[in-house]
């Protein structure tokens, strides 16, 4: 199986097409949020058409600049993986929409008791191999780390990547935190903003990685 991970798009939809033979390649692709820039259905509904227009089969949690009612729309287009897990092609997938609270105010936030509830609720459907993907990165990664070296990642969600051993985390909402680290046996990857042309590429097979990178669009 080959996957498309992008993240941060931020309602940037003009620059979906330069994705477009990387999108059509794969066999999934993977939004992990902030696919709005502060939107909400209709904007959400814009952007996976954009990408729907490449390719049909897309999976995809919401970040905190989307609105709560965006991702009802992905919920109504079944491609929604907040707090549910779904199966592709004999890989399982898990998600979790928003982002711990922000400096300043954005519309789909979360506390750690929050997001250690919808994490525990997902446990009885975990099957393996599983692939995880949240918008908020684990705690103290490269993937979390903002300016002066500051870590501002989720630690529940870093104790669920250890207790439950993910093959991959793809995430994002730290711009600056692009780059692929581990957690125990996890790769966690932040493939950087979508709207500066940085994806990344993952391809398994017999649930074992074979190829994982970050690399951006010309164009």
């Amino acid at each position: 199986m080959k996957i498309t991970a992008l993240t941060d798009l931020h309602g940037k939809s003009g620059i979906i097409p330069r994705f477009g033979p990387l999108l059509k390649e794969a066999d999934l692709v993977i939004l992990t949020g902030d696919n709005t820039h502060f939107g909400h259905y209709d904007d959400m509904q814009a952007i996976i058409q954009a990408v729907r227009q490449f390719n049909n089969t897309v999976y995809a949690v919401s970040g905190n600049c989307d609105y709560p009612d965006g991702e009802q729309y992905l919920v109504e287009t079944g491609i929604n993986i907040n707090a549910c897990m779904k199966e592709f092609q004999g890989i399982h997938f898990a998600g979790i929409s928003g982002s711990l609270p922000c400096p300043g105010t954005t519309p789909h936030e979360y506390s750690e008791e929050e997001f250690g509830i919808t994490l525990d609720s997902m446990t009885a459907e975990i099957r393996y191999p599983f692939i995880l993907v949240t918008h908020q990165p684990p705690f103290h990664t490269k993937n979390d780390r903002v300016a002066f070296g500051i870590h501002v990642g989720s630690k529940v969600i870093r104790r669920f990547i250890g207790d439950f051993s993910p093959l991959v985390c793809f995430t994002g909402h730290i711009h600056e935190g692009k780059g692929i680290d581990m957690v125990n046996k996890t790769k966690v990857v932040n493939p950087g903003p979508a709207k500066e042309g940085y994806y990344a590429s993952l391809i398994v097979e017999d649930g074992i990685i074979r190829e994982l990178r970050i690399d951006r669009v010309k164009g």
